[in-house]
């Protein structure tokens, strides 16, 4: 005797608890980098603009300071309205990556992990996040929902990480 289950409850069209939690992670940590990359470029939300962000980069021995500067910039601005609304997922946390790489290996590592010392688990938290959600994939409540990327798995997360690393290390070797 064969059965048909009707039972089952109808498919929610507004996501699971799981694509809301992705969405939430995404929008609160990829505008939170973006308005940071805002910082630096445009001197908004309490940042020191360009011009003195590029001299902090040449204090940092990064040359010119203003063309890395504007690439960390360029970097967590597009990297994290990218992330925030789930647009080319595996290649914003690619560039979240490699600033976070950047950030950790000349300015924060050297303090340690707290913060508060002036450590890397800031830097450390942001980058483990990318790659995290480059290898869940950004849910369904994404931009990128129609793409195969949307599932995650081990090749976005080779992608992100590969190119998050390369980019820091041509930085830091430059």
């Amino acid at each position: 005797m064969t059965t048909t289950r009707t039972d089952r409850p109808a498919r929610a069209t507004l996501g699971s608890a799981a694509d809301w939690g992705l969405l939430l992670i995404r929008v609160t940590f990829g505008l939170v980098m973006a308005a940071h990359g805002a910082q630096k470029l445009f001197g908004i939300f309490g940042g020191q603009g360009l011009t003195v962000t590029g001299q902090g980069f040449e204090g940092l021995g990064y040359r010119p300071g203003k063309v890395f500067a504007t690439i960390a910039g360029l970097s967590e601005l597009a990297g994290g309205l990218g992330l925030a609304v789930g647009l080319l997922t595996p290649l914003a946390c690619a560039a979240l990556i490699g600033v976070m790489i950047n950030a950790m290996a000349l300015v924060t590592a050297q303090h340690g992990l707290w913060a508060s010392d002036g450590g890397l688990e800031y830097n450390l938290g942001i980058a483990a996040v990318a790659a995290g959600i480059a290898a869940t994939g950004p849910g369904r409540l994404a931009l990128d929902r129609f793409f195969p990327w949307v599932r995650g798995g081990w090749p976005s997360a080779a992608l992100a990480l590969g190119l998050g690393g390369i980019g820091a290390a041509i930085t830091l070797s430059l």
